[in-house]
């Protein structure tokens, strides 16, 4: 499927008395909730969004009583191709889209991974998305990591998903099996930034970093593993895997921070032979829970463990009770 026109949006606002002596950028901000401020700046300086009729500036001044009116089609903010890829769609409307991301799935197109991602996908789900700053992609996961992303399929909904995301609203749940038996659960408030000496890695720092929140809670104990609920309160990069390492609890299977394999002393021989090949950090997004950002319904979703980590915690329930 091919790229076609972006959106077309067509929009009239009648600015109310409360808005006298308002700027144009900031009333128009107010009336058409769902674009940002700068965007709005941009269409004014283009003259697609016009005070009855005719064009003005950011910041004019405006009496009462104008029509502003929007007539713009979104430009493609995005040159990547659309590819069909299967992609798990837990729901989808006209503004949202669920999927349920499988183990090894890119998110975005980057150095080693031009093609193939999800953000291909999308497009090719999808021809408004190209119109859409990163396909509507509001937040990721890693490539190896499972489970539940929302996706924005207009500007609206696009704007609000990031409104949510930024004042913590976004409710994020994830499953996950650490090494090391945990004696209670307990919260990680520690910065973020890139690890100093490897450029691939991030690292909890004490300079420059971003702040950084997750909450877990232990869900069951094993002989040497202890398997979490965890929340996201910020969602930085490898936020989890990093925050569990920094409390020395890494992830199974982590290739990043997880250091070396740890063989639990006496181990059945199917816990070490999955230990030994389990392909991935043993992470999945189980829960999300999101205000539709055009309806103002509450949806929540959830997601089944993938097979891998139904097997892991099964031998590892085995091996506690041999």
């Amino acid at each position: 499927m091919g790229h076609l026109g972006g959106e077309k949006i067509q929009r009239t606002e009648r600015v109310g008395e409360q808005h006298a002596g308002g700027r144009l950028d900031q009333v128009a901000a107010e009336l058409f909730d769902g674009f940002s401020r700068s965007r709005l700046q941009g269409w004014i300086k283009q003259g697609v969004l016009k005070v009855n009729g005719q064009p003005a500036r950011p910041k004019d001044k405006l009496i009462g009583g104008e029509a502003l009116s929007l007539d713009v089609e979104l430009a493609p903010e995005i040159d990547d191709q659309p590819e069909a890829i299967d992609l798990p769609v837990v729901y989808e409307d006209h503004d949202l889209i669920v999927i349920n991301k499988p183990s090894g799935l890119v998110v975005h197109p980057a150095a080693g991974h031009a093609a193939g991602t999800l953000l291909n996908g999308l497009l090719h789900l999808d021809d408004r998305l190209s119109s859409l700053p990163r396909a509507g992609i509001v937040h990721r996961l890693d490539r190896d990591t499972t489970g539940l992303m929302v996706v924005a399929r207009s500007v609206e909904a696009h704007t609000g998903l990031v409104a949510q995301l930024q004042d913590k609203s976004l409710y994020r749940e994830y499953e996950a099996i650490a090494v090391g038996v945990m004696t209670g659960g307990g919260t990680v408030n520690a910065a973020i930034g890139r690890h100093p000496v490897d450029r691939k890695r991030q690292a909890v720092v004490q300079h420059g970093g971003k702040t950084a929140v997750t909450h877990y809670r232990v869900l069951d104990r094993y002989r040497a593993h202890t398997r979490i609920q965890v929340r996201l309160e910020t969602g930085r990069t490898h936020q989890i895997r990093v925050h569990m390492a920094h409390r020395r609890y890494p992830l199974v299977g982590d290739p990043l921070y997880g250091g070396r394999l740890k063989q639990p002393a006496g181990a059945t021989e199917a816990l070490r032979e999955a230990l030994r090949t389990f392909p991935r950090q043993a992470l999945h997004a189980r829960k999300l829970g999101l205000v539709h950002p055009i309806s103002g319904e509450y949806l929540e979703f959830e997601a089944a463990l993938p097979e891998d980590l139904q097997t892991l915690i099964r031998v590892l329930e085995e091996d506690r009770e041999a």
